[in-house]
């Protein structure tokens, strides 16, 4: 097997989680293990299909655990690997500096961010109940 070369290390990071859904889906694993369908109603743009691609590539690059649950019906849920977690000072960072850039750019960041995980997240730092 050839060995990849990179020209700089954020290659090899932007070849795990690049794209427009990894990092998304990452972020939403910090808060702990989800089902497919709990993705993809925090996720209402992303198709099915690429729901699961990207959810088997995160996987198949040690990201992502797939939790099989021996029932019926059957039930799948993912989790941060611990390799994975390794990650989340990335995605904090991330997070930040979006927050930061809407902020600039619209002034008020819930004009334009979705009622879902910032607000879940804020819920649950300030002792409300968090549904």
């Amino acid at each position: 097997m050839a060995v990849k070369k990179y020209n700089i290390p954020v290659e090899a990071t932007l070849e795990i989680i690049g794209g427009k859904w990894k990092c998304v889906i990452l972020c939403h694993l910090t808060h702990g293990k989800m089902r497919t369908s709990d993705l993809k109603r925090q996720m209402p743009s992303i198709t099915q299909k690429m729901l699961t691609q990207q959810l088997r590539e995160l996987e198949d690059d040690g990201i992502v655990n797939r939790i099989v649950y021996n029932q019926v019906p059957p039930k799948v849920e993912y989790e941060l690997s611990e390799y994975g977690w390794s990650l989340q000072p990335i995605l904090d960072s991330l997070c930040a500096w979006g927050e930061r850039h809407i902020i600039n750019e619209y002034g008020d960041k819930f004009a334009v961010l979705e009622d879902n995980i910032l607000n879940h997240t804020e819920k649950k730092f300030s002792g409300e109940p968090v549904l």
